[in-house]
């Protein structure tokens, strides 16, 4: 492997790369304000609205659990599993600010035994497998981190 790893996104535009701070990358209706993840640039979802436009928008990156179970075969594309395979936990968390549910791997150090409906989770990245120039990023799910004093909760 060389020297210098780029650090890319596996997939392209769903999520930030700030390693102290990734967010989610939605999308929001102008005229409804309906919200989607993943983004996408077409229809409103809304059967009630008739926008045509869907714009980005940046999503808080706390949540809670709002269900969760263990994988037991390796993910498709584009993911890529280790080899060996090994199980690996997912939760589908509802967004605090949002309450849209976004479903992602929780990170790695967490078996799905460790988790429960309601517990805060905050948005982090995980590596999802390097090649000879770069690293592939995954968001993932993990235990929250107590906020600190004063801070509130939304899009940290």
């Amino acid at each position: 492997m060389s020297e210098t790893v780029t650090k890319v996104p596996a997939v392209e535009g769903w999520f930030t790369t700030d390693p102290d701070a990734p967010q989610l990358i939605g999308a929001q209706c102008p005229k409804c304000s309906t919200l989607v993840f993943p983004p996408r640039e077409n229809v409103c979802p809304n059967p009630s609205c008739d926008s045509d436009t869907l714009e980005p928008t940046m999503l808080s990156r706390r949540g809670r659990v709002w269900s969760y179970t263990e994988n037991h075969y390796a993910p498709p594309a584009p993911y890529v599993a280790a080899e060996p395979f090994v199980p690996y936990a997912i939760a589908a968390v509802e967004l605090d600010e949002e309450g849209i549910v976004v479903l992602g791997q929780v990170a790695k150090h967490v078996s799905a035994s460790e988790l429960h409906v309601g517990m805060e989770m905050q948005l982090e990245l995980d590596t999802l497998y390097t090649d000879e120039e770069h690293e592939y990023l995954v968001y993932v799910w993990a235990p929250a981190a107590p906020k600190a004093e004063g801070s509130k909760g939304g899009a940290q």
